[in-house]
């Protein structure tokens, strides 16, 4: 069954608008993971929502070191959008240093456990506002991770549940 097409303009009901808003964005964040999945591309998606929230999804690193190389890239900002790395940058991996990834995996390991602290009211109990944003960055990347394992794990039952009926 097809979709009927949409008239694209502004939808004027609020209501709908902000549902619209909900579902696309969380659409347009699957399908950025899934090309960098894919493909193997590093993507960065920045989206604000009519209220102002900040929405951001960097599949590699972090959102600024994202910025970083597209900055780096455009020559600050005054260069083509188009441009591109030199072969030997598209060829080595960032973070070579075995070091600087063990020490960005024990501050991330670090931040999650006190975040997991500050969810079950042990510890200090005391988070600022750019951990708590890091928090609930990576609280909705493992939920969507978890919604698409688990739709995964649907999809296969009712897969196998045909086939029994078909047989």
């Amino acid at each position: 069954m097809a979709r009927g097409k949409i008239q694209l303009k502004r939808i004027e009901n609020p209501v709908h608008r902000q549902v619209t808003f909900c579902k696309r964005r969380t659409g347009l964040l699957k399908k950025a993971k899934e090309l960098s999945v894919l493909c193997d591309a590093e993507i960065g998606v920045i989206v604000f929502s009519p209220q102002g929230k900040l929405f951001e999804l960097a599949t590699k690193g972090t959102m600024e070191g994202m910025i970083d190389k597209y900055m780096k890239c455009t020559s600050g900002g005054r260069g083509s959008s188009s441009a591109t790395f030199t072969a030997q940058e598209q060829l080595q991996p960032p973070n070579l240093d075995p070091k600087g990834q063990i020490n960005e995996l024990k501050q991330e390991i670090d931040m999650l456990q006190k975040g997991i602290r500050y969810m079950f009211g042990g510890g200090d109990g005391t988070m600022n506002l750019q951990e708590l944003l890091l928090l609930e960055k990576h609280l909705e990347y493992w939920v969507s991770h978890i919604r698409s394992a688990k739709m995964e794990i649907m999809l296969q039952e009712i897969q196998s549940l045909r086939n029994t009926v078909s047989t």
